[in-house]
This record gives C-alpha cells, sequence and structure tokens, in this order.
C-alpha cells in the first residue's frame, strides 16, 4: 500500500482513538513535546524581549509573502547567475517528473537525502525507487522511519513515537545482528552504514528552510551534519523548495535564526547552519558539480490573496505549535492522517487540497484554546483559520444533518430569551434521569464522545440568575457596613451599572 493510500484511511476520529488506545504513543509524545515546548519557553525567557522579536519575524514573512512574485524572481535570477539550474513545479507531479528527469540523465542509482518535508509531502522516494534509483533517509529520525515503513508524526522529531528498545530492534534486523538499547552503539550503526552511502551516492537531495533573494543562496538548518554531507559530497544536488521558504536578505536571516531553534527545540543557535551559494567554484574544495533547485508551489499560490489563509504561507515549520498543542500531545502526529501534523497540519492540508471532502474532518481536530497561537513565532492565527475552515467546511454543505439540526435548534434557543428560560427549566428537569454525584456520565446521542474520557457538568441546581437578587441584596448589606466612601463608589458603581453607565 503506497503512502498516498495511508493517508486517506479512515477518519480523524478513527485514527485518533487508535492512538488514544495507544498507552505508550502517549507517554512517548507528551514527554518529549513537554520537553520541547519548556525548551522552548526557556530560551524565550532568557533570550528577553521575545514578543518584539516575534513581531519582526511577522513582520518580514507578511512583507516577504505580499510581495511573493517579485523576491521570487529575484532569488531565482541571483541562483542562476550563480550557477544554479532552477525549476518551477506547479505541482507534486511536476516536481517530481523534473526530479526523475534529473536522476535519469545522471544514470542514479542511489540518492542520499537530508531532511525535507516538501519531499515528504511528494512522495519522492517512492517515485525515485521507480526507476530503480535507492532514496536514502540520512536524518536519524527519518532513517528510522524509513525502516519502518511509516511517515513522520512530527516536523522536527520525526521518530517521536518509537522509544530506543523499538529502534533498537528496527537496527538489530536492518543490521542482521542484535544490537544493543544503548543510543551512543544506535547512532554509530548509522552513522558507519551512512558514511558508506554518501560515498556511493549519485544525488544529494536537500529541503530548504530559507532562501535568501538578494543573492539567491539556499540555507539549512540541521544539528547532525548530514546535510553538510548530502550538499558536498555527492557530484549533483537537488534542492526542494516550497516557494514561500524564502527571505528578502542575509540581515533578515538574523531574526528567523534566532527564532526558529528557540521555538524548535528550545536552542539558542542550530547545531549547523549552512548557506549555499551555488554548485561548486574552481577554487572550492568541495560541493556539487551541478546543482538544481525546484520551486514547488503545490496549492500555495491558491492561498495569495486569502485574507483568511494567507498567513499560512509565513510558517517557517519549527514544530512549536505542535508541542503546544493539548491535542497532538495526546494522540501524536499520524492521527492527522497527512504530511503535516498539528495545528499547521489541520489548516495547511486543507487548505493546499483546496479543502476536499475528504480532509473536512481535520479542522475539527482542535480544541481552539489558541495555544498555537501563542508559541508560533511568527504569530500565525492557526486557531481562527481552523474556525474559517469549520465555517467553509459547512458552507460547503458538508456538515452532518444532525449537527445542522443541533445548531438551529441552538440559535432559536440563544436568540430568545424567555426560549432560553424555559429551555434551562426543562434542562434542570430531563437531567435528573442521567446525573449520578453531579455530573452526567451516560454515553448516549451527541454526550457518548464527551463522556468517553471525561464527565459532563449538570445544570446547576440554582442558575444565576436565579441566585443575583440574594447576591445583590448581600452587596447591598456590605456596603452599608463598609466606609462611608467605599460605600459611595459601590453604590456609584451599582447605580452606573444598572443604568447602563460604563466606568472603568
Amino acid at each position: 500500500m503506497s503512502i498516498q493510500q495511508t493517508e486517506l484511511k479512515g477518519t480523524v476520529k478513527e485514527r485518533a482513538q487508535l492512538a488514544l488506545n495507544n498507552d505508550f504513543l502517549r507517554q512517548a509524545v507528551k514527554f518529549t513535546t513537554e520537553r520541547l515546548r519548556s525548551g522552548k519557553l526557556k530560551a524565550a525567557e532568557e533570550h528577553g524581549n521575545w514578543e518584539e522579536w516575534r513581531e519582526r519575524g511577522r513582520q518580514i514573512r507578511l512583507h516577504t509573502i505580499a510581495h511573493l512574485d517579485y523576491y521570487l524572481g529575484e532569488f531565482a535570477n541571483n541562483a542562476r547567475e550563480n550557477g544554479v539550474h532552477v525549476h518551477f513545479a506547479d505541482t507534486a507531479q511536476d516536481a517530481i517528473s523534473i526530479a526523475l528527469q534529473i536522476a535519469k540523465a545522471k544514470e542514479a542509482k542511489s540518492a542520499v537525502k537530508s531532511k525535507s518535508m516538501v519531499t515528504e509531502e511528494i512522495h519522492l522516494n517512492q517515485a525515485l525507487q521507480s526507476i530503480d534509483c535507492e532514496a536514502i533517509e540520512t536524518d536519524l529520525g527519518e532513517y528510522i522511519i524509513q525502516l519502518a515503513n511509516e511517515t513522520p508524526s512530527h516536523i522536527i522529531i520525526p521518530a517521536i513515537h518509537k522509544n530506543r528498545y523499538q529502534i533498537a530492534e528496527l537496527l538489530s534486523e536492518d543490521a542482521g545482528e542484535q544490537l544493543p538499547p544503548e543510543t551512543s552503539v544506535l547512532a554509530g550503526y548509522v552513522r558507519k552504514k551512512l558514511r558508506e552511502k554518501f560515498l556511493q551516492a549519485d544525488i544529494g537531495v536537500t529541503g530548504c528552510n530559507f532562501a535568501i533573494a538578494e543573492s539567491g543562496s539556499i540555507v539549512l538548518f540541521e544539528n547532525e551534519g548530514n546535510a553538510r554531507m548530502v550538499s558536498t559530497v555527492p557530484k549533483t544536488q537537488i534542492t526542494f523548495m516550497g516557494m514561500e521558504r524564502i527571505i528578502p536578505s542575509w540581515a533578515d536571516l538574523e531574526v528567523m535564526a534566532t527564532l526558529l531553534p528557540r521555538s524548535a527545540t528550545g536552542q539558542k543557535l542550530t547545531v549547523y547552519m549552512s548557506g549555499i551559494t551555488g554548485p561548486k567554484r574552481a577554487e572550492d574544495g568541495d560541493g556539487p558539480e551541478e546543482m538544481h533547485i525546484i520551486i514547488l508551489d503545490n496549492g500555495r499560490s491558491l492561498q495569495l490573496g486569502d485574507p483568511e489563509f494567507q498567513e499560512l504561507l509565513n510558517c517557517i515549520r519549527c514544530g512549536a505549535c505542535l508541542n503546544a498543542c493539548p491535542v497532538y500531545r495526546h494522540i501524536g502526529g499520524h492521527a492527522y492522517g497527512g504530511t503535516y501534523s498539528g495545528p499547521i497540519g489541520a489548516v495547511l492540508t486543507p487548505a493546499l487540497k483546496k479543502n476536499v471532502a475528504e480532509w473536512d474532518d481535520i479542522a475539527n481536530a482542535s480544541s481552539l484554546c489558541g495555544a498555537c497561537y501563542e508559541a508560533c513565532p511568527v504569530k500565525i492565527p492557526l486557531h481562527d483559520m481552523l474556525v474559517s475552515l469549520r465555517r467553509r467546511k459547512v458552507e460547503a454543505g458538508h456538515d452532518h444533518p444532525l449537527e445542522r439540526m443541533g445548531m438551529k435548534g441552538f440559535g432559536t434557543v440563544m436568540s430568545n430569551v424567555k426560549v432560553y428560560h424555559r429551555a434551562l427549566k426543562l434542562g434542570k428537569l430531563g437531567q435528573k434521569v442521567v446525573v449520578r454525584d453531579g455530573g452526567i456520565r451516560a454515553k448516549i446521542g451527541p454526550l457518548k464522545g464527551w463522556n468517553s474520557h471525561r464527565v459532563a457538568p449538570s445544570i446547576s441546581k440554582q442558575l444565576f440568575r436565579e441566585q443575583y437578587g440574594e447576591l445583590r441584596s448581600e452587596l447591598d448589606q456590605q456596603a452599608k457596613a463598609a466606609d462611608p466612601a467605599v460605600a459611595a463608589r459601590m453604590r456609584e458603581w451599582l447605580t452606573g451599572r444598572d443604568g447602563g453607565a460604563s466606568h472603568e
């Protein structure tokens, strides 16, 4: 079964239920995301004036996306002057076709890859394998999930859902001998094997964290050094770049190099930050002899000019929203069903695919708490976008008939105060058959999903409106017993409130 087929298997609810029943996965994801989130908060606090840096990052991204055509043109022209072959791909299939043409021309038998979400998005590995070109992931986490025949479950840490014992089992099978579940031994085995792959590879494949328009350069962030090997040892390099991954200048990179590592892992600086400006020159000691950059659209341009979703292109792929999201931290990344998971995936996947019917339910995989916005280093309002997706889902007629009836009834009740009061009284009477120990535990109708994991609160025996007369009397008594000046201010406040006046 291909990854494309796996992605669409079941609904978000069905995949989430599998995750919720996997205690190990929940604990592993929660433990790691908590560490990342705590690291990010600590790094931001130590840095100081974090909100000013966030706003600066947001302004850079807003400006760049608003003038994306200009900066893409500037980047492409400068890259070509540097000796780079620049290709524009409208769709995933276009990008794959370009890459396969390059691989065939080089008669490539193997390609080493550094971490790249764009290549995951277009399923490049399967495409290369179809022409008998072995694709080897060289990021440790990506290598592990490649052996497991799985997709990444986190933007930054692909194998977040596995422990060292599971990893030792995978690597032992690959090695043909039993390896102990010790991190140093396992990493050492992968390092030794990948060094051979680097030397044998015909093509190196990288992603692109940022492209610098003013110089036609690409910038790679990493912690393992594998991207440097991928971009220097093979004779041919192919870089895949989402069309939005561009910034105007090297000065802007300083802001991004501050925001990205702190938001992603809590590091002050990423271990390796490589700037690549064209293929190898005569005076260079290493580097590819030929360099290609494939700039991918694949639905991104659909967001341009959309007031609700254009800011989606501001994303710098740090993964901070995943680490902060209470939903992701319980169900992990595979429950989202696509290449991108967490809050960014819940918005990005439907947006790139024009919110087609099979992805409509993913927008519901959020509590709308806004934690993703607070965590985002460039202030993308993902919670607002999720609400917009839900609205568009209803407008497109993909909502459930029972949900439609329920919301219509809710609107009728809430728009008429008399009807609202009557509904509350009926609710107080009707709930008696299901209330136990102050809560509703019955798993029936719309309560089934909620009460499977928690207890629904019952309607209070005495509503606030019914208590207000007594509360007002108590306030009056307190005012009489208080200092005259305080009492006067309280009477003035109560009188003003009752009369509709506004007091600060």
